[in-house]
């Protein structure tokens, strides 16, 4: 028994037969072709590869040679015609310089605190204790700046005050005479009347600070800044006090005393405006200027004559 036939499509002849004749399977009706012969029970049709309508619709594209290198990373052949990629296949967007590279992983979204643009981020931690606190600012500046820049230290600053007016007027030759040899009410109502002003005068001087520091591009908060300009104004000056307990105003020792504190202020001060209000070292000096002006001429030069 033959087996089915599949590649017998008829091929035509001078004599325009093919297998089975006229009037056969395959045959050709009269001299020529029969373009239909190979659609007829027991012939097969060769079919081209691919879309036989891709040239008619899109006759400018070129298909790649078979071993084409495949297209480079984040690039999309759009044939030309402006084409966009298709879902998930667009490129990354390009970062800095124009490059195609992605951010750095966890810093995609990150805003970084720099008002001035010169001095390093400030690292913020727990507000820290008196003992800390008192002692940090001699000791460590820079990190108990930080760490007091988002909290407020008026009880310290309150404290601090208050102490160095009695100390104030303690050690100060004209008014510890008065003092010392008035009546107990009288004393008291003197010592309460300095403890005041200098509370009140080291709040205005902070205020001042601050106001200076946020006009030349600072963004520190004012509760932190006000309080550490008055710790530093009186801290600074408490040796200088201690030693005209015992020493007259005059002598070398408290001279010398004197102007090392108050650049040791000035110092201080400058480095807290730097670092609550994130300025450069020129900025942060103008701010603290006005501060270290009246604290010389209000308090050092009368005290020190």
């Amino acid at each position: 028994m033959d087996g089915p036939e599949y590649f017998t499509a008829a091929h035509p002849t001078a004599s325009g037969g093919g297998p089975g004749g006229h009037g056969g399977p395959g045959g050709t009706v009269g001299d020529g072709y029969d373009p239909y012969g190979a659609d007829r029970p027991g012939n097969t049709r060769a079919f081209p590869l691919g879309d036989p309508y891709e040239q008619q619709r899109d006759p400018y594209r070129q298909q790649q040679p078979y071993h084409a290198p495949p297209p480079a990373p984040g690039h999309y052949d759009d044939g030309g015609y402006g084409q966009q990629p298709p879902y998930g296949q667009q490129p990354p967007p390009a970062y800095a310089g124009g490059q195609d590279q992605h951010p750095p992983y966890g810093q995609d979204n990150v805003t970084v605190y720099r008002a001035g643009g010169r001095s390093a981020p400030h690292v913020s931690g727990p507000r820290p204790q008196w003992r800390e606190l008192l002692v940090g600012i001699f000791r460590t500046p820079t990190a108990i700046f930080d760490r007091t820049r988002d909290h407020q230290v008026w009880l310290p600053a309150l404290t601090v005050s208050l102490l160095y007016g009695v100390l104030a007027v303690l050690g100060i030759g004209l008014t510890h005479d008065d003092i010392v040899n008035s009546t107990f009410s009288v004393a008291l109502t003197g010592l309460f009347a300095a403890a005041l002003g200098f509370t009140v005068a080291g709040a205005v001087f902070g205020a001042v600070t601050y106001a200076l520091a946020r006009q030349l591009g600072g963004a520190g908060p004012w509760k932190s800044t006000i309080g550490l300009a008055a710790l530093i104004g009186w801290l600074t000056d408490a040796p200088r006090l201690l030693l005209d307990l015992v020493l007259p105003s005059g002598s070398a020792v408290v001279q010398a005393v004197g102007w090392a504190t108050w650049m040791l202020c000035a110092y201080l001060l400058t480095a807290m405006v730097r670092r609550v209000h994130d300025l450069p070292w020129g900025k942060a000096a103008g701010a603290a200027a006005v501060q270290l002006v009246a604290l010389l001429v209000l308090i050092k030069l009368p005290t020190l004559g």
